[in-house]
């Protein structure tokens, strides 16, 4: 029933994954219980699912109750209690909720270090996810530096090649630029 969802999901078919995914939800917990594993893998496609249509509200709601519970069940060092929390991070993003979304990924990205290790692929993606937000915030400088970070070892871990490396280059090429761009602007303005 996931796999035809996420098909679904694939080709744009949003009103049926929602309803496959719904009645799956509703199985899990019916069958395993709320808070079983299966049953907050659900919970979160169906989030996500609602995230990819815009509909922050539904998705949040979801991703809160999902986080809540994997922090008491698996503990807030989980790996799927940190993927729960990215996600719901990412929801804030996406709704502006810059404070609220820069928190949680400050501390997904010290429990990812500390729990992976700070050169774990999930740690790397964290990484890339807080620079993103930083640099979002027009905090370019620490934007930068992160994203530095990042593509070093993302570069020693993962290759050059590949495509998460590939996609962190390309965003510190951009952020590099366009702080020279910023930089230059204001020599200009100064000397006006």
């Amino acid at each position: 029933m996931n796999n035809l969802a996420s098909t679904y999901e694939d080709l744009g078919r949003w009103d049926e994954a929602e309803r496959l995914q719904v009645q799956n939800l509703e199985i899990r917990k019916r069958v395993l219980g709320p808070e079983h594993p299966a049953t907050l893998t659900s919970m979160s496609n169906l989030a996500l699912t609602y995230s990819a249509q815009g509909r922050w509200d539904e998705a949040e709601r979801l991703q809160v109750q999902s986080l809540e519970i994997r922090k008491r069940v698996s503990g807030p060092e989980h790996p799927d209690t940190l993927t729960s929390m990215s996600n719901l991070a990412l929801t804030y993003k996406a709704q502006g909720r810059w404070d609220e979304a820069e928190r949680l990924q400050v501390q997904e990205l010290e429990i990812c270090k500390r729990v992976l290790g700070p050169e774990h692929p999930a740690t790397l993606t964290s990484m890339n996810n807080l620079a993103c937000t930083y640099q979002a915030r027009k905090r370019h400088a620490e934007a930068v530096a992160l994203m530095q970070n990042c593509v070093a070892l993302r570069t020693q871990k993962l290759s050059e090649k590949h495509p998460n490396t590939q996609s962190a280059i390309s965003h510190l090429r951009q952020w590099e630029e366009d702080m020279g761009k910023t930089s230059m602007q204001e020599t200009t303005s100064q000397e006006e």
